[in-house]
């Protein structure tokens, strides 16, 4: 943590010195990094919903901005937010907002702010200065309780802090609002998921409200928000972060791919692994629907945004109910628009370039989230469930089966006629210009560790090669074959809790090498954006008078 002192210096005299040249450069470079997140506009079709369901949002938005309150103070500090209002610069503060804080997300957390060293991989979470040695002394359940903060006492003794009392001032705000909402929802389900939420934050116990919104099947308006994603922990990866999405359904492209459902059980037998690794049998009440999303605050608008949700994260609702697969749809095309397809063209071989579809993009991302819910929750050996057994791993190892083994799942509908207008070429070819794409995130958090795992898996194993103008062909023997024993690889360490070749592979092929961040610097010369920023709100809506 950074005092607001040094803060303040940096605000009364901006971060451009007339007499140090040295500042003119940095401060060209954060202009050039703001100018990297492509400006997109969320909006839908309101007329879908309900006049109730239309009022509803404006309060969501309110506790949505609470979440997004809630996330800084656990990723960066109160304090140290509210020195960011003195911070002259205009690019300098509207990158630290769109980071929520002084490290740049998609660049191995580098701090870009003066006055700011290496991120503290435990962010807010934790003390600084605590050791490995005295976490392990609390006791088991304050150890792995993913809804509190560990802070000193009095005494200088490690305790465990619900979150319901740490932030109960705001928290008290959303159960204010949560009422008004409740008092309005005419739809059954979306009233019952309030009420159950409201009792959660009001708990930090989230078991009950994520059954009644696994059972939220008609509502057309969604709230995803609460504590969901440990990411932002990356040092024990237990404590959860505050998010929120508003989200609006799709029905037309949510009956489309609803069927696919049914036939999650088959998927799992037909995974490229070892029996033992899948005898778990996948709920059927899982839900597979298409959303554009309205608002994004917290966790999920940190940095990289978001363009689909695979939840509840609880392992005993995906065992009784499945989880909801949520793709949402505008964020997902303006990626595709903006960001891949420009890749694509610079480094996807002229044969190829047809393969290149966003229907491609779409599958391999919905089924990613699909992939989540298959393979193994516990392990084969008795070390309790794979996300406890691979500790800090686990994010990383997971995002990457989800990858492989969703690219797996579209290659196989295919193949079954399931999914029709596209081949397995076109699923390879998308994949890869997408790790080339979100490779720019960085190699520092779980899904840049994994995307680059995955990328390198498949160069060793000649799912590519280049051709004389340096561009990416794809062999789609080689690929499929590469594909399943990647899928293979990944799963049986899941199932081992094997956190030692997790940590030891991760160390040595979670890296970018020298050919591809070559590929990276010509793409950032080439001006195309590494990720998207939202404007969005009431007026983005229409919904101002």
């Amino acid at each position: 943590m950074i005092s607001m002192i040094v803060l303040s210096m940096l605000g009364a005299t901006g971060c451009k010195s007339k007499k140090d040249k040295d500042e003119n450069v940095q401060l060209t470079e954060i202009e050039q990094k703001v100018a990297e997140y492509a400006p997109f506009t969320l909006t839908t079709n309101l007329n879908v919903l309900s006049d109730s369901e239309k009022q509803l949002i404006p309060i969501f938005i309110q506790i949505a901005d609470i979440m997004d309150d809630l996330f800084w103070e656990q990723a960066f500090g109160s304090e140290n937010r509210a020195a960011l209002d003195t911070i002259s610069d205009p690019a300098m503060k509207e990158f630290a907002m769109i980071q929520y804080g002084a490290w740049d997300r998609l660049d191995g957390e580098k701090p870009f702010l003066p006055g700011f060293g290496e991120k503290p991989k435990g962010a807010n979470f934790y003390p600084t200065d605590m050791t490995d040695e005295e976490f392990a002394k609390l006791g088991a359940a304050e150890r792995q309780n993913q809804y509190s903060i560990i802070r000193r006492d009095s005494e200088g003794k490690l305790q465990a802090i619900p979150y319901h009392e740490a932030y109960a001032e705001k928290l008290a705000v959303v159960d204010s609002l949560l009422g008004e909402a409740i008092a309005i929802a005419d739809n059954p389900g979306m009233k019952r998921y309030l009420e159950t939420r409201r009792e959660a934050f009001q708990k930090d116990y989230y078991f009950t409200s994520d059954m009644a919104w696994m059972d939220m099947k008609d509502s057309r308006l969604d709230f995803v928000v609460g504590p969901i994603e440990n990411y932002e922990d990356g040092l024990y990866g237990l404590k959860t972060a505050y998010e929120a999405f508003i989200l609006v359904k799709d029905e037309k492209w949510s009956n489309d791919i609803s069927r696919f459902v049914h036939l999650l059980p088959e998927l799992q037998k037909q995974l490229p692994c070892d029996p033992k690794y899948k005898k778990e049998v996948p709920g059927t009440e899982s839900d597979l629907n298409v959303y554009d999303v309205v608002y994004y605050a917290g966790d999920c608008n940190s940095g990289s945004k978001t363009i689909a949700i695979n939840l509840p994260n609880d392992e005993n609702v995906q065992l009784i109910k499945g989880a909801r697969r949520l793709q949402l749809k505008n964020a997902m095309n303006a990626k595709f628009e903006m960001i891949l397809k420009p890749i694509a063209g610079m480094f996807i071989c002229d044969e190829q370039q047809d393969n290149v579809k966003f229907d491609a993009f779409f599958s391999n991302v919905c089924f990613h989230e699909v992939a989540h819910g298959l393979g193994i929750k516990n392990t084969v050996n008795g070390k309790g469930n794979v996300r406890t057994a691979l500790g800090n791993q686990y994010s990383t190892w997971e995002e990457a089966k989800a990858d492989i083994c969703g690219l797996f799942i579209t290659q196989k509908l295919i193949e079954q006629g399931q999914i029709k207008g596209l081949t397995a070429e076109d699923a390879y070819v998308t994949f890869l210009a997408g790790i080339l794409r979100s490779v720019r995130f960085g190699a520092t958090e779980a899904h840049g560790i994994a995307n680059m795992m995955c990328f390198n898996y498949l160069q060793d194993n000649n799912a590519f090669t280049r051709n004389q103008d340096g561009k990416y062909v794809i062999d789609v023997k080689n690929f499929k074959a590469a594909m399943e024993s990647w899928a293979a690889m990944i799963i049986a360490i899941e199932g081992e809790g094997d956190i030692e070749t997790a940590t030891s592979y991760a160390k040595v092929n979670g890296l970018v090498r020298p050919d591809l961040q070559r590929d990276l610097d010509a793409i950032r010369a080439a001006n195309i954006p590494r990720d998207i920023r939202y404007n969005q709100g009431l007026e983005a809506l229409g919904l101002t008078k």
